[in-house]
């Protein structure tokens, strides 16, 4: 009887854990979470109705229960029903609607609310019978005593006063999501739009500004520069400047003086400080439409039972609407499998399992392709990308609205697009400091450089930031010709871009000069410098936009890649960056040393995993949908970041360009690089007689060793240009020691060779 009664005792202590885990499991399930929400609902409602002031029910476990919360907490038992209400209706709705992103900011703040007003209430009213008014419900309860009491004891009653005042106004802050910086940003906001309302509507140019102020309101879209002759003028705001009105005629161009290596200044009629930035209205506004709250239940509950079909039971915790992919966010669950005597064990779901089946996901929700990311970063979720049925468009206008932007407070800072969850993603290209772009043919790389630099125009004058663009396409960046932020013009032939490259490199060299004559450390250091002095102009940030970086290392590979590597290096103390697109990422192009220098970069879609590797050492890229749908590696960051580049059309640069334009109706058209691009030219025709007898009898040395020959083959070996070694390859023809071309991209067949 002694042994049965302890095998007995020792079953039901072993199987105890089994069933508490079981009892657990069923809390956790969704069935008795929305039962206990329900029961919140009833418990709220039923302390409400029993309060004294209303008194519409009593009994003696209502009125015990209704007793005690005003014994702990006073006047507050009425926050207090409430919440625990509104808990039970958050809960309902992230089991029956969608899920509810829990944060902890809100729920602190209202909770020091709480406790700092019982006390403060309790320590402004009770003074003097503090435990009567406890015992009686009145006052702040046990709770606000307890507080007050202890506060006042140690720091006495107006240090206690001030303290938890502190303690309420914090809690405000964070309950609303209230920072320092947007409340400096709303006093600013709210200063300059009295002094705007009290002063004269002529603008005044008493005081420079630092910064434009962006005009409120804009008028009519503006049209085109062939249209310019009919434009009205523009309406003004009543809350900002008027913009300066465009001359009757403009006068012929003054021949452009020989360029050197300092920017280009503004025209002289023109006041920097008069300038206005470019409204929003500028630019579109258009509202993207997700995924229904049927359509996501029907894809929570197919991942859910796709996933079970395969013995990994899991649980849809949150989702994220983005404008292109729904993210659901995925926590493992507990298989159960025998333990070394029989008894059964549970064991967590690995996360690679689930990664794993990410095709069988993608048959299951009938998917073109499907992105697993195990685990999300930052979240304890495993997240499942399920493309739209409709991709939303994203435009530069909703972003720049955005509070995101407004916080960063950086010249340079670039809308990019939203994540997955919808929220805007926003960078500043001063901190990068350069950004390298790439993915297929049409994945969305030349509207992405287009929003980069419509935002920049958008946000800084002609003075403060230039741009250099570089387009070997010659059909993408085009538009942005006559914009006075873009020097000369937009470059788009192959001989003239390393000129264009070299020139920014020996003015990085210059501005570094131009530092170490006065002490300064980097761009923002001089130009303090030069406005304390009064003396010399300040420098204006550039920015080199790159839209094909294969075609400059098809021509000349060493000296591309030597002198944006240089660049890169070293430019970001003078205020120069590059923003460098390709469609080819291959080692040959997207070379190490580049790599090294562009720790920023995006990487739209990819044809392979291979191509995705080289941009971003990690896949990924492979599987993105295109249309703008990219993954944004921060130079701080480990894990890139799915998102859903911007849209710009072409009437919004045009806009863009025209607002411009009527404010500096003159601009310098010719480039500061022009006179180095001619020097060129001149010396190399003066040496092109000698430098040819010399490299033909070379290359006539290198034929008659081989069988084949190429214009590439030479241009490795004489260390020349292609354009120099095609001529080369012309003229052996021409001797008969070279055959025709036979097809594109061959090499030639030798006559006579060995």
């Amino acid at each position: 009887m002694t042994r049965r009664k302890s095998s007995r005792r020792q079953k039901t202590s072993r199987s105890l854990p089994i069933d508490m885990a079981r009892v657990w499991g069923w809390i956790k399930s969704p069935v008795a979470q929305q039962i206990l929400a329900v029961g919140l609902i009833i418990l709220s409602l039923l302390t409400l109705i029993a309060l004294p002031g209303f008194s519409f029910t009593s009994g003696r476990w209502t009125e015990a229960w209704v007793r005690a919360l005003r014994f702990l907490f006073g006047w507050g038992v009425v926050p207090v029903a409430v919440a625990i209400g509104l808990g039970g209706v958050l809960i309902l709705q992230h089991h029956l609607e969608h899920p509810v992103a829990w944060r902890w900011r809100p729920v602190v703040g209202w909770e020091l609310v709480f406790l700092g007003a019982l006390a403060l209430f309790h320590l402004v009213v009770g003074s003097s019978n503090a435990w009567g008014l406890v015992e009686s419900g009145w006052g702040g309860g046990l709770v606000g005593w307890a507080i007050s009491h202890l506060l006042r004891l140690y720091l006495g009653s107006w240090a206690a006063g001030l303290i938890l005042l502190l303690a309420i106004l914090i809690g405000l802050g964070l309950a609303l999501d209230l920072t320092a910086s947007g409340a400096r940003n709303w006093f600013r906001q709210l200063v300059l739009s009295r002094r705007q309302s009290h002063s004269s509507p002529l603008p005044q140019q008493a005081e420079p500004r630092e910064r434009p102020v962006r005009t409120t309101a804009a008028p009519a879209r503006l049209p085109t520069p062939a249209r310019e002759t009919t434009t009205p003028h523009p309406t003004p705001s009543p809350t900002a400047a008027p913009s300066p009105a465009p001359p009757p005629a403009q006068p012929a161009r003054p021949q452009p003086a020989p360029a050197q290596v300092a920017a280009v200044p503004l025209a002289s009629a023109v006041a920097p400080d008069s300038l206005e930035l470019p409204p929003l209205d500028l630019l579109e506004h258009v509202e993207g439409a997700g995924l229904s709250d049927e359509e996501v239940r029907e894809k929570s509950r197919i991942i859910v039972e796709t996933l079970s079909h395969f013995g990994l039971p899991v649980q849809v915790v949150e989702v994220r609407r983005g404008p292109t992919v729904t993210q659901f966010g995925i926590a493992p669950g507990f298989t159960e499998r025998g333990g070394a005597k029989g008894a059964p064990r549970q064991h967590k779901v690995r996360v690679s399992q689930i990664a794993s089946l990410a095709d069988d996901l993608a048959l299951a929700l009938a998917a073109a392709s499907l992105r697993v990311e195990a685990p999300v970063p930052g979240r304890s979720v495993v997240g499942i990308e399920v493309p739209n049925e409709e991709i939303s468009l994203v435009t530069l206008r909703s972003v720049m609205e955005s509070d995101v932007f407004q916080s960063v407070d950086a010249p340079l800072a670039i809308a990019l697009g939203e994540d997955v969850a919808g929220s805007p993603v926003v960078a500043d290209l001063g901190l990068m400091p350069h950004l390298l772009i790439a993915g297929t043919t049409g994945s969305g790389k030349s509207v992405c450089i287009k929003a980069i630099a419509t935002c920049l125009a958008m946000n800084n004058r002609p003075d403060e930031l230039q741009i250099v663009m570089i387009d070997p396409k010659m059909v993408e960046l085009v538009r942005f010709n006559g914009l006075p932020h873009v020097l000369g013009h937009t470059e788009i032939e192959l001989e003239r871009i390393s000129q264009v490259l070299r020139w920014i490199a020996h003015e990085m060299d210059e501005r570094y000069k131009k530092f170490a004559a006065v002490g300064a450390r980097h761009l923002d250091d001089y130009n303090q410098q030069q406005r304390r002095k009064g003396a010399g102009r300040r420098l204006p940030r550039i920015v080199v936009l790159i839209d094909e970086l294969a075609d400059l290392m098809m021509l000349a590979p060493d000296e591309t890649e030597r002198t944006i590597c240089r660049i890169a290096q070293m430019a970001r103390a003078t205020g120069i960056h590059l923003v460098v697109a390709t469609q080819r990422p291959s080692t040959d192009v997207v070379t190490g040393l580049i790599k090294a220098n562009f720790p920023a970069r995006i990487s739209f879609a990819t044809a392979s995993q291979v191509d995705s590797r080289v941009i971003l050492d990690m896949p990924g890229a492979e599987t993105l949908l295109g249309q703008g749908d990219m993954l944004y590696l921060a130079s701080d960051a480990g894990h890139p970041l799915r998102v859903q580049g911007c849209f710009v059309s072409e009437p919004e640069i045009e806009g863009i360009v025209s607002f411009w334009r009527q404010q500096i109706p003159e601009w310098p058209a010719d480039a500061p690089w022009q006179s180095m691009v001619r020097g060129e030219t001149e010396s190399a025709i003066s040496a092109d007689g000698e430098e040819d007898d010399e490299l033909l009898g070379q290359a006539i040395e290198i034929v008659r060793r081989r069988k084949t020959v190429s214009a590439s083959y030479l241009q490795r070996q004489l260390r020349i240009g292609y354009p120099r070694a095609a001529r080369l390859v012309e003229q052996l023809e021409e001797m008969g020691l070279v055959g025709p071309q036979e097809a594109a991209g061959r090499a030639r067949r030798v006559i006579g060779g060995d």
